[in-house]
């Protein structure tokens, strides 16, 4: 522990707050609250802790702290700092993750829509649904069922929904507002569980079209019913209170967190969801953490929550002034329990995907160094150029560990030295600064490069190794067919290709290697073209800046039908004889090699 955190230590209040966790770089790396600050942050630099936690202290040089005035404060402080930040060792919802709820407006003529957020309007929020399609087919069933208008604004006649008996025409009939609040009523019955009485309706209804032959009617009338069985009726457990309630649970194990979520309305569960993220606190205070998130983005908290045993959730309830319970006994205990299953199923399903996919990566990387006759080549740095017959030559680097592609260590090069289309200069000059700055910064070396390239290319990068840079690391060289696919692989300075079973794990892994190297050079590439692609002997005319050199361009087309432009032509487009006769003078100056064309589309983005 340094100095800087001792002294800060003996200064924390005894108040509630947040507290801010920082790395070398200053960077906020974690985010949490407290009742009484200066207990908690203290916990962190005292007794033991497992290796998750280990982790977070073993990063944190500096903490900062603000003090709030009760604890529901500092919560909700939390939640908006921890979305602010994006704190790498905070438990967070995965893409700011909100669900959607059916809304009826406030409106003099009211229509349902579908929205992500609860606003206090005044409006009637239904939900929350567990994702988009759930709410899309509930919506467009009760827009079947209740004549509300569908579009945004009235319109000035009336529509195909009014003729087929789904809209109540308010553009042009007068509603009383009575209609709409008997409207707004029978919704929510319906969605509260009284469907049963609109499907006896319906059933009537179809029986009295059939009975004066209107089959055509009745069939619309019976496909209304079964798609209120098909959307009503789907449901894992009843609990007779008819109560709205949302029912966590958790399983935590080898880092990874999973909370199960059970969406229980009018006493029936309807749907659940789950989310598996990594954390690095204690589970209980982690699934807390994700709960305190899950209504902070948005969700609407039903008439009861429900929580397994042992969570602190006194703050939870007091700021969303709902029921928190943690049921001992009884259905509600079942459904947590049943939560609970659930949440463990699922992760270990994750685990036993993640040990597989270890496996399979592992594997071939193993095989690789079996092949290779190497050390089991852990971490692999690949290389490749691209350019377009020497103009804007790039190269790049990516790292492969165990396996995987870590993209936060690939690396970008713009060729200084190598003029014209060189492959092999390029090639070594890209090699000669990557390794020279990994000796200089003592960073890892590789257990094995990979070159995209054939025994010409590999010949350059060991010179350069070898012999400059006084460096023996295993390298390969990647050759391509015909077809720009994968096809030998040549090791240090051998003749011949290495024997390689394609349809091995070992060639899979290359491939997808020099796959992605290929692609992440190309991607550099076009992203330099694009800023250097339309400089042209315009750029260096005194008096032509970014916005007369697009409009030349645009207008004429090339540099060559400038050259040849009459001072009338500038004329069009705002340019003076003066100046018309500065770009002329200029432009005859020059080789015609130096003119281009340009696509106008280019010019319009």
């Amino acid at each position: 522990m340094s100095q800087l955190i001792q002294d800060k230590l003996q200064l924390l209040p005894d108040k509630p707050g947040v507290y801010l966790m920082k790395d070398v770089r200053g960077q906020v790396i974690y985010v949490g609250k407290a009742k009484v600050l200066k207990n908690r942050v203290r916990s962190y630099f005292t007794g033991t802790h497992d290796a998750k936690t280990q982790l977070l202290v073993s990063n944190i040089v500096d903490f900062e702290y603000i003090v709030t005035d009760t604890v529901v404060e500092a919560l909700v402080l939390e939640c908006n700092l921890i979305k602010q930040y994006n704190p790498p060792y905070n438990i967070m919802l995965r893409d700011d993750k909100t669900y959607p709820y059916i809304k009826l407006t406030n409106e003099p003529h009211p229509k349902l829509e579908i929205v992500r957020r609860v606003h206090h309007d005044k409006a009637k929020y239904f939900g929350p649904y567990p994702n988009a399609t759930a709410a899309q087919t509930t919506k467009k069933l009760l827009d079947r069922l209740y004549p509300l208008r569908k579009c945004k604004t009235l319109k000035k006649k009336v529509c195909l929904y009014y003729h087929i008996g789904q809209c109540l025409a308010p553009c042009e009939l007068p509603v009383e507002p009575s209609q709409y609040q008997t409207i707004g009523k029978e919704i929510t019955s319906f969605l509260s569980g009284g469907h049963k009485e609109v499907q006896a309706d319906l059933q009537k209804k179809m029986e009295e079209a059939a009975e004066q032959l209107r089959f055509e009617r009745a069939r619309e009338l019976r496909d209304l019913i079964q798609s209120i069985d098909k959307v009503m009726e789907e449901q894992k457990v009843t609990v007779t209170d008819r109560v709205d309630r949302d029912v966590f649970a958790f399983a935590a194990d080898r880092g990874l967190l999973c909370v199960q979520v059970f969406y229980v309305r009018s006493g029936k569960l309807i749907e659940r969801s789950v989310s598996i993220v990594r954390h690095y606190n204690q589970p209980e205070e982690d699934f807390m953490s994700f709960v305190e998130q899950f209504y902070f983005h948005g969700a609407k908290p039903p008439q009861e929550i429900l929580l397994p045993d042992g969570v602190p959730d006194q703050t939870l309830a007091e700021w969303l002034h709902a029921k928190c319970l943690q049921p001992k006994r009884g259905l509600k205990r079942q459904l947590v329990d049943l939560a609970r299953k659930n949440a463990e199923i699922a992760l270990t399903e994750k685990l036993r995907l993640m040990e597989r996919d270890m496996d399979r990566t592992l594997g071939a990387v193993q095989e690789l160094g079996e092949v290779l006759a190497i050390p089991t080549p852990m971490r692999i740095e690949a290389f490749d150029n691209s350019n377009i017959q020497g103009t804007d030559p790039v190269a790049a680097m990516v790292v492969f560990i165990d396996g995987k592609p870590v993209r936060q260590e690939y690396r970008k090069y713009k060729i200084r030295t190598v003029q014209g289309p060189d492959d092999y200069e390029s090639m070594r000059e890209v090699v000669r600064r990557r390794y020279q700055r990994v000796l200089r910064e003592q960073l890892p070396l590789p257990d094995l490069i990979v070159i995209d390239g054939g025994k010409g290319h590999l010949r350059a990068v060991l010179d350069v190794l070898e012999n400059e840079l006084d460096l023996e690391l295993p390298v390969c060289g990647l050759a391509k067919n015909d077809r720009h696919k994968t096809s030998q692989l040549f090791f240090r300075d051998e003749d011949y290709p290495v024997e390689l079973d394609r349809h091995s794990q070992a060639f899979y892994l290359l491939e997808r290697i020099q796959e992605e190297v290929h692609r992440y050079a190309i991607s550099f590439h076009r992203q330099v073209r694009s800023k250097t692609g339309l400089l042209s002997v315009l750029d260096s005319i005194p008096g032509i800046g970014p916005v007369r050199k697009k409009a030349l361009l645009k207008h004429f087309g090339s540099v060559k039908a400038i050259r040849e432009a009459s001072l009338v032509d500038f004329r069009e487009i705002g340019i003076g004889d003066h100046l018309a006769r500065v770009i002329l003078n200029h432009l005859q100056q020059k080789p015609p090699e130096n003119e281009q064309t340009v696509n106008t589309n280019e010019l319009q983005k």
